[in-house]
């Protein structure tokens, strides 16, 4: 038998015809991390082929988001699971396998083969960018998700306050520790814009920027908070396609334009 390899992250493997795979994390749940994957998958989708898989297996969110409840997804002759279709994009999610108010009750084991699966097992096809919404935290998934491919670069997204950003180091941390570049960092509800066009802090500002400094990070992006965002992602339409001209949708387009210009020219995908 040959040895067998000590790094576990010699088991990654390319997903043939995907090109760049971006994670979309965050160090805890509530700061908007799917909200952020849907509209940076959106825009980017707009330059190129892009999937987006909703990697949170106990908390999808991705068939409301996207204005595709109840939709099931079919399987090819070949068992080859052919993603949702919409907005021009492949969509995928545990959420097109269950009931919305079934709960997953998975241990570890069952949570690899799901991801390995979706990884593995949906028919992706040539996508320019594969955008992944991890669940929040830095666990199974996560852990699975970079040793089973190879990232080009994962996000952290946080909101503006201390409290947030105590849990955003964490996931910076672990994407670290773990040898995943990171692109950089988003902060979400990062104000409130008055009629005025004044900026209000819905949140304390913390310490975020001067910790990037210090690691040598870059923010990617503010993103304002308007009740449009939450209201377009309950209605299944995305605030970039729902509102396109809004300085939230706006903000979205420049952050996605950054991580374009971060990553560089799309890559040719990869065959193992």
């Amino acid at each position: 038998m040959p040895p067998t390899s000590a790094n576990p992250f010699d088991q990654q493997q390319p997903i043939p015809g995907v090109k760049n795979i971006i994670a979309i994390s965050s160090g805890k749940g509530g700061v908007g991390k799917s909200t952020v994957a849907t509209n940076l998958a959106m825009v980017l989708s707009r330059s190129g082929k892009v999937g987006l898989l909703d990697a949170d297996i106990y908390g999808p969110s991705l068939p409301r988001m996207m204005g595709t409840l109840g939709q099931k997804p079919e399987v090819s002759a070949q068992g080859k699971i052919q993603p949702i279709l919409r907005y021009g994009m492949k969509l995928m999610s545990i959420g097109y396998l269950v009931e919305e108010g079934a709960a997953v009750v998975w241990r570890g084991p069952m949570l690899f083969k799901a991801l390995d699966q979706f990884l593995r097992d949906v028919q992706w096809g040539d996508l320019d960018y594969l955008v992944i919404d991890l669940p929040p935290g830095t666990g199974d998934i996560q852990l699975t998700l970079s040793q089973r491919v190879p990232v080009r670069g994962a996000i952290v997204v946080t909101t503006p306050q201390n409290i947030a950003l105590i849990d955003a180091k964490k996931a910076i941390d672990m994407w670290s520790r773990m040898s995943v570049p990171i692109l950089g960092v988003i902060e979400n509800m990062s104000y409130m814009l008055s009629p005025a066009g004044e900026k209000i802090q819905l949140f304390p500002k913390g310490e975020l920027q001067s910790y990037l400094d210090a690691k040598k990070l870059v923010k990617l992006g503010e993103v304002p908070f308007h009740p449009s965002v939450s209201l377009s992602c309950e209605a299944g339409i995305p605030v970039v396609e729902s509102h396109p001209q809004s300085k939230e949708a706006q903000a979205f387009v420049a952050i996605a334009e950054a991580i374009k210009a971060k990553l560089g020219p799309v890559l040719e995908s990869i065959s193992p």
